[in-house]
């Protein structure tokens, strides 16, 4: 016998957060899903839900109106209304996680071209309206590099200034638009001076690309 679908309404759909409100009739059934995100359940009736999982397991789930509860990503299910009353529900995803996520993996992939001395591996993290500013220059913002040759050419500079450099003890955060790496520099330049110092790199990002580059390090003195 088939059942009849539950009926979803979104409330948000944003690149932070995902609010659908799902209604149940008696028997009624989400069909069979994957969910990729973390996500919360408020629910906003009294009910019971059917669940079947992967491998034949079926159980049953008490909702107690007003009282949530979360999950990971991953989840994967058929969920029914099990009660004799309609039931419904807020499902709230956390949609910004991804982003976040895919975003950091590419401040991982820079940190590697870095180590790499792989200019090209570089460029292909950065969106293609970019700039970097130095740690230091003539402007407030350190010297000012714009768009894709200029940036190439920088960083570039930086590998030629350094026969010998890595960036280790390095940790990547993502919030919104913003990203933060913090690294320690080890290196020797071609007169054979040695430096190393910590720093970090304040990033903007365009997509899951750098859109700007924005160094700090620190002055040995």
């Amino acid at each position: 016998m088939t059942r009849p679908a539950a009926e979803p309404v979104v409330h948000i759909d944003d690149d932070r957060f995902k609010v659908t409100e799902w209604r149940f009739a008696p028997g009624a059934e989400t069909g069979w899903h994957v969910h990729g995100h973390d996500y919360v359940i408020v629910p906003l009736t009294d009910g019971t839900l059917g669940l079947e999982e992967p491998g034949g397991t079926t159980r049953t789930a008490a909702l107690t109106q007003g009282l949530p509860y979360s999950r990971r990503e991953g989840v994967h299910h058929n969920v029914s209304n099990a009660g004799t009353a309609p039931l419904a529900f807020l499902e709230v995803e956390t949609v910004a996680d991804h982003t976040a996520s895919r975003r950091r993996d590419t401040l991982i992939r820079f940190m590697a071209a870095w180590n790499a001395r792989d200019v090209d591996a570089l460029m292909a993290c950065m969106a293609a309206d970019c700039a970097f500013h130095a740690s230091s220059g003539p402007d407030a913002e350190g010297r000012r590099f714009a768009g894709r040759e200029a940036v190439r050419a920088a960083y570039t500079g930086m590998f030629d200034s350094f026969p010998e450099a890595a960036w280790t003890a390095d940790s990547h955060h993502v919030m919104g638009d913003t990203g933060l790496s913090e690294w320690r520099f080890v290196g020797t330049d071609r007169a054979g001076k040695r430096v190393d110092v910590q720093g970090c790199d304040i990033f903007r990002f365009d997509g899951d690309l750098i859109a700007l580059k924005d160094s700090y390090r620190k002055n040995r003195g």
